[in-house]
């Protein structure tokens, strides 16, 4: 009776251990944001039940992402740093991208606002007044598309931000928020991970500056290419890629909220 059962539990141990190894894995480097605000939770096990493939997601900023894409590292990403990702793909470094979504950026803070910010929608001066006050101001300071965009807004402000009341943390965005919370600082953010973050209690902070065209924020999914690595599964990336630009995937994009808010809008509207 022992040996019928040892025998059977090593038939069903093998018989597990082949489903696991039957899924092929794709390896996706993609920005905090999508990690932070439970997105990639929402999305990918939806493709892997249909596809039969399993997703490894890296989460960093958007440059760490192209940087391992770059090395051929991952095999597709998620990204949202549109003239980075243009110089990616004419570098030859990657293909075939598609939007997948947007979002916008905001600015956030105490609702003490010492610079005197709350409502204004031109996000060029509510910089300006930030650095005038010298209010406490947190950067990501990680060369992700959201610390790109600062610095592409602080450029357009004509300042070159420094001094103690300003600091790069080197961080993701959810940490830069709770850092910025705790200490009482202004600081650009992605709306979805604020609003994941904020409607979990997580932070207090409110939102500042919003409504300015320069703060859109779109993502975009990114092959690498084959040709530079053969290596990588590129018919896998672009499953991933036709799976989230697909109508299932931009509805299944369109109907994640957090307690009723929107986070992220699907490219094609739906």
């Amino acid at each position: 009776m022992k040996s019928y059962s040892l025998i059977l539990s090593i038939l069903l141990y093998g018989f597990l251990v082949s489903s696991v190894a039957a899924y092929e894995r794709l390896k996706l480097a993609t920005t905090t944001s999508t990690a932070n605000s439970g997105l990639l939770n929402y999305l990918n096990p939806v493709f892997e039940e249909k596809s039969g493939v399993r997703v490894d997601a890296i989460a960093v900023g958007t440059g760490k992402a192209l940087k391992l894409g770059q090395n051929g590292d991952v095999d597709v990403m998620l990204v949202h740093a549109r003239e980075a990702e243009e110089t990616f793909i004419k570098e030859g470094h990657g293909v075939n991208r598609k939007d997948v979504m947007y979002n916008d950026f905001i600015i956030v803070g105490p609702a003490s606002d010492s610079a005197g910010i709350n409502g204004m929608d031109d996000v060029i001066l509510a910089l300006r007044k930030i650095s005038e006050k010298s209010s406490l101001w947190f950067s990501r300071g990680d060369d992700s598309g959201t610390h790109k965009k600062e610095m592409i807004l602080w450029k357009e402000s004509a300042i070159s931000p420094s001094g103690n009341w300003y600091r790069g943390l080197g961080q993701g965005m959810g940490k830069t928020l709770l850092a910025a919370d705790e200490k009482g600082a202004y600081t650009l953010t992605d709306r979805g991970t604020f609003i994941a973050l904020s409607t979990g209690n997580k932070i207090g902070l409110i939102i500042l500056s919003e409504g300015d065209s320069r703060l859109f924020n779109p993502y975009g999914a990114i092959a690498v290419n084959p040709e530079r690595h053969p290596y990588v599964k590129y018919k896998l990336a672009m499953k991933y890629i036709n799976f989230l630009t697909s109508t299932e995937g931009q509805s299944l994009i369109a109907r994640f909220r957090m307690k009723g808010k929107i986070l992220f809008h699907p490219h094609n509207g739906s």
